[in-house]
């Protein structure tokens, strides 16, 4: 089965942070619908306004994707109505320890879950059946490097995003045989409001911008991990699979232990 490999009807979920508001304007085009969802309207309207600009049809979903029915619901409806053919997994929230080693927050580490992992999970949930009917399909799920071994300052987020790898990996080896092509991002970091406030160095920082052209051209040919730059690729996996008290030592030199 071929698949076309400029999608022209995009759902992003996030589309407000970062790579969220890179990736809107670069998929848009004339002939391409692009459904935008966020918690703020106003921000909303401003990509609307730049995506327009570019050619673009642009809706707007202003939603919390931590209430899961009304985000469930959103995405069934735009599936059946629209039928987007890319649905970019994108919302996400970061929460770390204390300056002074303090536990990260109750509240935010279960904000953090519902929106990394249980919104991620309800958006696919929602996507699949339109999908998987037509046998045609795409959806990329963000993870990120430090899926690949945990962070001590990040200890909630890391988790997070080794969960969506994890499952992200799986279900694209069930559905591949139907035509469903699922795909993991795997950012290093990357600007946005959300990575400057994350404790620890940036090492091989990206914009925003150059991310989304990468993204978009592992989804192009349908990369099962598109994960940059590659050196912190690199150093992210190996600290995985070498011994732990080997990596807890690289961690702890490098700044990324309170």
């Amino acid at each position: 089965m071929t698949h076309p490999s400029s999608p022209r009807c995009i759902l992003i979920t996030g589309a407000t942070g970062g790579i969220g508001g890179a990736l809107a304007p670069a998929y848009a085009a004339p002939g391409v619908t692009l459904i935008l969802q966020g918690r703020r309207m106003d921000r909303l309207e401003e990509m609307a306004s730049e995506c327009r600009a570019l050619g673009a049809r642009v809706l707007l979903e202003a939603l919390d994707v931590r209430d899961l029915d009304a985000l469930r619901a959103m995405v069934r409806r735009v599936s059946e109505a629209e039928q987007p053919d890319l649905v970019l997994v994108g919302a996400g929230l970061n929460t770390a320890v204390g300056s002074n080693g303090e536990a990260e927050c109750w509240d935010d580490s279960r904000a953090l879950l519902e929106v990394n992992v249980m919104a991620a999970l309800a958006t696919v949930e929602a996507a699949l059946p339109a999908m998987r009917a037509r046998g045609n399909g795409q959806i990329a799920l963000f993870s990120s490097l430090a899926g690949w071994r945990g962070l001590p300052v990040t200890p909630t987020y890391s988790a997070s995003k080794a969960a969506i790898r994890v499952y992200g990996e799986a279900i694209r080896d069930w559905l591949a045989p139907e035509g469903v092509r699922i795909n993991v991002i795997l950012p290093g970091y990357v600007e946005s409001k959300m990575c400057f406030e994350m404790p620890g160095p940036k090492p091989f920082l990206w914009t925003a911008e150059k991310a989304a052209r990468r993204i978009k051209r592992g989804l192009a040919a349908n990369q099962g991990r598109i994960s940059f730059p590659f050196p912190l690729n690199l150093g992210t996996w190996l600290l995985g699979v070498i011994p732990q008290r080997l990596s807890s030592f690289i961690l702890r030199g490098l700044n990324y232990s309170e």
